[in-house]
């Protein structure tokens, strides 16, 4: 009896299930983010120095991208196009937030405090995404 079967069959679960961890991860800490930022925006706004409108459209947008993302990571086979834009988009979210913080945002200590904790835990988490998409690539060839 050969063990090439089980070793193929253990390599290409492992990261597939792996990419759908992290993007369940992903879609449920965004969506906490936007229950947040869409119902305590008044609150939040004036603690972290944004305005409450800023907030209630990062809301907005947190959830129905979390609601994206967490499709993907229920699917048995999150394909591959679609985790290569969560991460590229996660990227571009942290890219965002630094340069909003430099450019744009006058926020609080704590908003400044926030932006930079939160923007550095995205890229933490897209570092793991990405690491697990190319495994999941190199398993499969």
């Amino acid at each position: 009896m050969s063990a090439t079967p089980l070793t193929v069959t253990a390599r290409t679960v492992e990261p597939r299930r792996t990419l759908r961890r992290l993007l369940a991860l992903d879609a449920v800490v965004t969506g906490v983010n936007a229950l947040a930022y869409l119902a305590l925006s008044g609150p939040l706004g004036r603690f972290l120095g944004t305005g409450s409108g800023l907030l209630l459209g990062v809301g907005a947008f947190l959830a129905a991208y979390a609601a994206g993302v967490g499709l993907l990571a229920v699917r048995p086979h999150p394909p591959t196009p679609g985790a290569r834009i969560v991460v590229e988009a996660n990227l571009a979210w942290v890219a965002a937030s630094f340069l909003a913080l430099a450019l744009w945002l006058t926020p609080t200590a704590a908003g400044a405090v926030w932006t930079v904790l939160q923007a550095l835990a995205v890229a933490g988490l897209t570092l793991l995404q990405h690491r697990a998409l190319r495994a999941l690539q190199r398993s499969q060839v």
